[in-house]
């Protein structure tokens, strides 16, 4: 068994607290991504459960053992740095092997020539060249073995880093960053080959990234970290579709999620510059609040149905269209909201959408998600038109 067991970690830099009392429990092989912005933390708890940095508080158990007093090579785990760090000076062969040989063999037995004395040392070698084949087959990636690392394209140097960590047989991989030095099509390409490796393996995988698209495409599930602390810790699906804090809604989805400030009216309603929600939402009158609704959920008037459907809207100016190929996101400002709204059309609808005309931003409230003024999410309910009217 690999689960990971996180308990009350915290860790400062001086005054700096760089993570507030973080406790996760992560199944055995299960592939979990660690989302959140530069300097949240994540790349630190990935370095406290590999052993590089020490905690100041809490507790780490890998499988059965808790590995606090552990060094880094006795907690059964790899890691694959942002930086690859392969030797320059051996071939690619050799930076697979190197990992085993440090330890499987003593620095005696690593000398020179020492094999040709010990029937046991090229037994151990015979094991290791077989472990590396293994790996550089299972990564297509045979041919590359003679080669030393200037000689390799990013990709293929990303592969030998994974490579190295697969060949040690470690009970949890742990995947700081990874990708972040390649092209957006390699990247693309990377995802699946790491998220078929999962499978393959079907070990422990805990993956640091600031990119959702890794997050939500290859994990089973993500914690969304801010500022030192998890936010939530949920699947891909329910982070994006039912967040729990108005900052994980901010930071998962593109294009951002649109926002909308509101009043509770005390009439099972919320108030956005005059138009009623009819949300029923467990706060006095007068609580500000805030509305969000993802761009895809929302349109222009007659789209959710037909005129005087009854579905709510707001009127704004368009003053910028995105068109991606596969998608047209229409920006219209809500001068009564003082804000911006994102609307997602099909591209084919461009020339209906001159710049500068007014519209009316469509608002379906069963799709909409509402947030009290400290950021939480308000379990509201829908009130049916006919009460609400």
């Amino acid at each position: 068994m690999a689960q990971v067991e996180l308990t009350g970690i915290a860790k400062s830099f001086g005054e700096v607290r760089v993570l507030r009392d973080v406790s996760l429990e992560i199944r055995d092989g299960e592939f979990v991504t660690i989302l959140g912005p530069s300097g949240c933390g994540k790349s630190t708890l990935l370095r406290i459960i590999a052993g590089l940095e020490r905690q100041d508080a809490g507790r780490i158990r890998i499988g059965a053992r808790t590995v606090d007093t552990l060094r880094p090579n006795e907690r059964d785990i790899a890691m694959v740095f942002q930086s690859y760090a392969l030797y320059p000076h051996l071939t690619v062969a050799g930076n697979l092997a190197l990992p085993l040989r440090m330890r499987l063999l003593s620095w005696q037995q690593r000398l020179p020539g020492a094999r040709w004395f010990s029937p046991h040392i090229r037994a151990v070698e015979r094991d290791i060249n077989r472990r590396v084949s293994e790996a550089a087959a299972l990564l297509q990636m045979e041919t590359l073995l003679p080669r030393k690392p200037a000689q390799l394209s990013g990709g293929q140097k990303q592969r030998v880093a994974v490579g190295r960590a697969m060949v040690r047989e470690p009970r949890v991989f742990l995947m700081d960053e990874p990708l972040s030095n390649l092209d957006a099509e390699l990247r693309v390409h990377m995802r699946a080959e790491i998220a078929q490796l999962h499978r393959r393996l079907g070990v422990t995988f805990i993956y640091v990234t600031h990119d959702q698209a890794e997050a939500m495409t290859m994990s089973d599930r993500v914690v969304v970290m801010m500022d030192g602390q998890p936010l939530q810790f949920s699947s891909p699906g329910a982070i994006y579709s039912d967040p729990v804090d108005l900052r994980v809604a901010r930071f998962v989805g593109s294009p951002r999620i649109n926002t909308l400030p509101g009043v509770t009216t005390g009439r099972r309603s919320i108030d956005l510059a005059g138009l009623e929600l009819p949300f029923d939402v467990a706060l006095a009158a007068g609580e500000r609040v805030t509305v969000a609704i993802r761009p895809a959920a929302t349109g222009v008037a007659g789209q959710h149905g037909l005129p005087g459907s009854g579905v709510p809207g707001l009127s704004g100016r368009l003053v910028h269209r995105e068109n991606l190929g596969s998608d047209l996101f229409l920006h219209a400002r809500i001068d009564a909201l003082d804000t911006t709204v994102i609307v997602r059309q099909d591209p084919s609808a461009i020339d209906a959408f001159p710049l500068g005309m007014q519209l009316q931003v469509d608002i379906p409230v069963d799709q909409a998600l509402a947030f009290n003024s400290a950021g939480a999410r308000i379990r509201s309910r829908v009130v049916a038109r006919a009460a609400a009217s």
